[in-house]
């Protein structure tokens, strides 16, 4: 549906109409449509909260999960105690927290008050693990089973609080809260109904702790392909579990944290559009000022050697191509490590394989990158065979430093507990800028009598 025929049909009152259309769109898309509508002056939240009033219960719960922020309070600003109730109730808990740590205390203090004491205990109780960690984003609404049941018995149960549940293909075998095992709906269909669970479960569980990283828990989801991974505290009880939409979230979060951090930015929990001015402002001068200072090393360097400068213009012309290729050169080493450290394919105990690697690959490259650089000094600038061979030495000495220092660092940075992200472009370039200048004079000096 078109956010102008959406309008429409609230201006026409036509509201069996709009509710049948909506009906049939899924709860993400409808969102979509929302903000869309958002865009044109004829809609405000009068029309908002008409149209989200227009939905069905079901699907209007799962709708409010997707829009933003804003569009949320607006919404709960709106609700009765009573909407506002049965909003929540139809909201999965993980999603109650994720909206509830996007909103103003009095906002949160309204949501918390219209949810029963049960609720309230296990919002608060995740509202209090440390944020990223696997606590934090879990879900406490899932399926645990007594080892003792039959799997008939076990279907059972599953009937009774399944349509509650995030997810039911997996349960978990608990006693006294503590995790023994796993067992799928696959496991219990194929066996007879009498098999007790005790006989089909795993016991070999792979699980996280509500301390552990949440993105090392979503990257263990994935590396073993599981629909969920069970979240357990300090004496291995479960607690709740990672489902894989959470994951997702969650790295696609963190994949985005790592991307501003390496083109010079301080993260950002909103999206571009939504983000004012003065906090885009915030986000990016503080990188810039830091690169700015740095940078002043390579204007030291190029007032020292003014003298040889002035001796030699013709190196002068050489400079940009110089620093650009070291800066690219870094560049590739290091993302290329941000990235292994990041999914975990890359340790520190790797950092001399790595070297060496990075090494023989440096040389390779710098042989290719001198050797196009040498004849483009003698045939395309006409410098003479002394400004070439300083020239293509340097960009042979800068590539391969370049590598070493663009795989070194970011692995240095995790190591010493810094994130490796903020050793990206920006910071290499800056760093292998001053390396460049340094080596470039340092051979030229030596040549300059002939020169």
């Amino acid at each position: 549906m078109k956010k102008e025929t959406a309008v429409q049909l609230l201006q026409d009152k036509k509201f069996v109409q709009l509710k049948n259309e909506l009906g049939e769109m899924n709860p993400a898309d409808i969102a979509v449509l929302v903000e869309e509508m958002d865009e044109l002056d004829e809609f405000g939240e009068r029309e908002l909260t008409l149209l989200y009033r227009i939905l069905p219960k079901e699907l209007a719960a799962e709708v409010f999960t997707f829009m933003d922020s804003r569009m949320q309070m607006v919404l709960i600003n709106a609700f009765s105690d009573k909407e506002l109730r049965d909003v929540i109730d139809e909201l999965y808990l993980d999603d109650t927290v994720d909206i509830i740590e996007e909103m103003p205390a009095n906002v949160v203090s309204r949501i918390l008050r219209n949810t029963d004491p049960g609720t309230r205990k296990q919002i608060n109780q995740l509202l209090n693990y440390p944020k990223d960690s696997a606590g934090s984003v879990m879900t406490t609404e899932f399926v645990y089973l007594n080892k003792g049941l039959t799997v008939k018995e076990a279907f059972d149960q599953i009937r009774k609080v399944g349509l509650v549940k995030e997810t039911v293909y997996t349960c978990y075998v608990t006693e006294n809260r503590k995790l023994l095992g796993v067992v799928t709906v696959l496991d219990m269909l194929v066996a007879d109904y009498d098999t007790h669970i005790a006989d089909i479960m795993e016991t070999n569980v792979i699980s996280v702790n509500t301390h552990d990283d949440q993105e090392t828990a979503a990257q263990m989801l994935s590396k073993y392909d599981l629909a969920a991974i069970p979240v357990v505290d300090g004496d291995s009880r479960l607690v709740g579990i990672l489902t894989f939409d959470d994951a997702m979230d969650v790295i696609r979060d963190e994949d985005t944290e790592d991307i501003e951090k390496m083109a010079a930015m301080l993260p950002s929990d909103k999206p571009y559009m939504k983000t004012s001015v003065f906090k885009i402002w915030k986000q990016r001068i503080p990188w810039l000022m830091l690169l700015m200072i740095s940078a002043t090393f390579t204007g030291m360097i190029l007032t020292k050697f003014e003298d040889a400068l002035s001796v030699v213009p013709a190196l002068t012309i050489f400079i940009p191509m110089l620093m650009d290729t070291g800066g690219n050169s870094g560049s590739q080493a290091s993302v290329t490590i941000i990235r292994g450290l990041s999914l975990g394919e890359i340790h520190f105990r790797d950092i001399f394989k790595i070297m060496w690697k990075e090494l023989r690959v440096g040389i390779l490259c710098a042989v290719t990158v001198s050797a196009v650089v040498f004849g483009k000094v003698m045939l395309i600038d006409q410098k003479g065979v002394t400004i070439a061979i300083v020239v293509s030495l340097t960009m042979f000495c800068v590539v391969v430093t370049s590598k070493l220092v663009g795989c070194t660092m970011p692995m240095l940075a995790k190591k010493i507990g810094f994130d490796p992200a903020v050793m990206a472009s920006p910071f290499i370039t800056t760093v292998v800028d001053t390396i460049s200048l340094l080596v470039y004079f340092a051979i030229a000096t030596r040549f300059i009598a002939e020169l």
